[in-house]
């Protein structure tokens, strides 16, 4: 049996675990997927987001940025009414409105994936916590990224959930020292490799 972080415990999460969490992406469409779902998350249960993932994938255009940042106020209300996804139009109306933002993050600094890893050097971060209990819910970078994703206009991105957001897109290694993809995540994060999650 594989030997995994403790909370990876229903087949989906186990899958999540050993598969995306904690690899190293690049990706600007997948982070900005993590950004709304990390988003989407806040009150609720990971598990729930993942169950509705491929829900959010058709009601967001597969998280193309341009086409989700033209949404218009009646594709809101058309999935407020969608039980494939979390109708909560605060969380829905703010995957438009951080479109929006990303695209001028990406005017600026070339690509999201320049804007979010510039928090830590480029390089992933790399803990090693006995238990996955041990690992903070926020860090003073994951403050400095709420700030900064707030001045461009983001929402539901405090510093908790854009912690989570550290961690599922591989800024933080925070798999439990005797996970097995805990060495697999850290030789990925080496400074120079590029590992983009598809």
């Amino acid at each position: 049996m594989t030997q995994r972080c403790n909370w990876a415990t229903s087949e989906a999460l186990a899958q999540y675990h050993d598969s995306e969490w904690g690899v190293p992406s690049r990706n600007d469409q997948h982070l900005f997927e993590m950004l709304v779902l990390e988003g989407a998350q806040a009150g609720l249960s990971w598990s729930t987001i993942l169950n509705k993932r491929e829900g959010y994938r058709r009601a967001f255009a597969d998280f193309d940025i341009d086409k989700v940042a033209r949404f218009t106020p009646k594709q809101i209300d058309a999935l407020v009414l969608d039980a494939a996804i979390v109708r909560h139009r605060g969380k829905l109306e703010s995957a438009v409105t951080n479109a929006r933002a990303v695209q001028q993050i990406q005017e600026e600094h070339g690509s999201l994936a320049n804007f979010v890893w510039s928090f830590v050097d480029q390089t992933p971060l790399q803990n090693n916590w006995a238990s996955y209990k041990e690992a903070p819910a926020s860090t003073e970078i994951s403050d400095a990224l709420s700030k900064a994703l707030k001045r461009y206009g983001c929402k539901f991105v405090g510093t908790t959930i854009c912690y989570s957001l550290m961690q599922a897109i591989g800024m933080v290694n925070d798999h439990e020292q005797t996970c097995e993809c805990r060495a697999r995540c850290a030789s990925l994060g080496k400074k120079g490799r590029k590992r983009t999650v598809a």
